[in-house]
């Protein structure tokens, strides 16, 4: 049986919103497609596996931003490995804004990793609500909660937004960046629960990488549909089309 790793960053500090069950969402995916799937929390560097087959890492508060950067410092070159041997990587809110070159706040400034394009600057007012992105992974659906804008990774977004307000700019529209297989966006939900097309393609990044097809088990269609559903109710009070 195929076995792999899925690595969640600071489950703690960096769990908020629920992001961090994205590492339970690709784990579960990836057993019903015949994997043996294990998820390892990794709070310090002493507590990284010696195979990393995906990375989650999650949003935490303000206060918390410097505590969480110093850890992640530690883990800089295992992060920049994991970056250019094609780990796939999701990271959401303050996580994202850790690793690109630093967070803007109100009276101060959080260097990042520098190891992703952009960086994060204030909001006049904070992005709360519903967030709807048009992407090739399909329609995404989450809940946005930042009070940051994200600029300087133009080039390479993960969507177009429909409803909300993504990265910030109305000009381009945009929500996320994708930098080959790392994937940072706003979504909260968490975002794999709700959009499975999503998680698939990050299911299936992590199992080509070591040479295995991805086929999504049964269990996967039933789980889909639910998804589906919640959704078309968003989609639906936001005047938006929905998906048949």
């Amino acid at each position: 049986m195929t076995s792999v790793t899925i690595v969640s960053l600071l489950p703690e500090l960096l769990g908020n919103n629920g992001d961090a069950a994205n590492a339970r969402v690709l784990a579960q995916r990836a057993r019903w497609s015949g994997a043996d799937a294990s998820i390892v929390p990794v709070r310090t560097r002493a507590d990284l596996p010696d195979r990393v087959d995906a990375v989650v890492i999650g949003t935490g508060t303000d206060s918390d931003l410097v505590a969480a950067r110093d850890i992640l410092l530690t883990m800089a070159t295992e992060l920049r490995e994991w970056l250019t041997g094609g780990v796939p990587i999701l990271a959401v809110g303050t996580g994202w804004e850790l690793l690109s070159w630093g967070i803007e706040l109100t009276d101060s400034t959080v260097e990042g990793l520098g190891l992703v394009p952009g960086h994060a600057v204030p909001r006049v007012e904070r992005a709360t609500g519903d967030l709807v992105v048009a992407s090739k992974f399909g329609r995404l659906i989450g809940f946005e909660n930042h009070a940051r804008d994200y600029v300087g990774a133009e080039a390479s977004p993960l969507g177009r937004v429909e409803s909300g307000i993504g990265n910030g700019s109305a000009a381009s529209g945009q929500e996320g960046v994708v930098m080959g297989e790392f994937f940072g966006t706003h979504l909260h939900g968490p975002v794999l629960a709700r959009n499975p097309g999503l998680a698939d393609h990050l299911v299936r990044l992590m199992l080509d990488r070591i040479g295995v097809e991805y086929v999504a088990g049964a269990q996967s269609v039933l789980v889909d549909d639910i998804a589906r559903a919640a959704r078309n109710q968003i989609a639906v009070r936001l005047e938006r089309a929905i998906e048949a």
